[in-house]
């Protein structure tokens, strides 16, 4: 029997990712998991900004946005990994009718909710150096999947937001 990750990496109805996003993502979350873990618990050098708001708030909002991300990263790796598509194309319905990288940004609210809970400056940086490079892969998703998908994948980008959900009136 087959291994499902490359089973998943082989299906010709996926279109592929960029070659550094699992090394990237890899390498940033033990650099922020360390560094998150080493300055609020141990090292505390950069959790001053703890002081200026209380930890039951900061928990409370903090775990809303890691059941958040749950929730994206479940719903759309059921949506992506879930079955073959017996016709390729751009998937636009749930979690991807609201943001075109629901995945990645289950990431960065992930990270988020922990930096809330306990706010290290030093996992901050590296927090924002992890938005950064999801955004450069995201874009490089991007290019496959509009010479793929063409016309239909940029009516998608023109319809869906990539990461902050639009506010819509009825």
């Amino acid at each position: 029997m087959a291994d499902s990750r490359s089973d998943r990496r082989n299906r010709e109805t996926l279109t592929g990712e960029h070659a550094l996003t699992d090394v990237g993502q890899l390498v940033l979350a033990v650099l922020f998991l360390g560094l998150w873990i080493a300055d609020s618990f141990f090292l505390k050098l950069t959790v001053f900004p703890n002081a200026y708001v209380p930890l039951a708030v900061r928990i409370a909002v903090g775990l809303a946005l890691v059941g958040l991300s749950w929730y994206l990263a479940r719903a759309s790796h059921r949506m992506v990994f879930g079955e073959k598509q017996a016709d390729p194309h751009v998937i636009r319905d749930g979690v991807f009718a609201i943001v075109r990288h629901p995945m990645y940004l289950s990431e960065i609210l992930l990270y988020l909710g922990l930096l809330l809970i306990s706010v290290s400056l030093m996992a901050g940086a590296v927090w924002l150096a992890t938005i950064g490079f999801l955004h450069f892969i995201a874009h490089q998703e991007e290019k496959l999947l509009l010479a793929r998908f063409g016309d239909e994948y940029t009516s998608y980008v023109r319809d869906v937001p990539m990461w902050v959900p639009r506010i819509r009136r009825n």
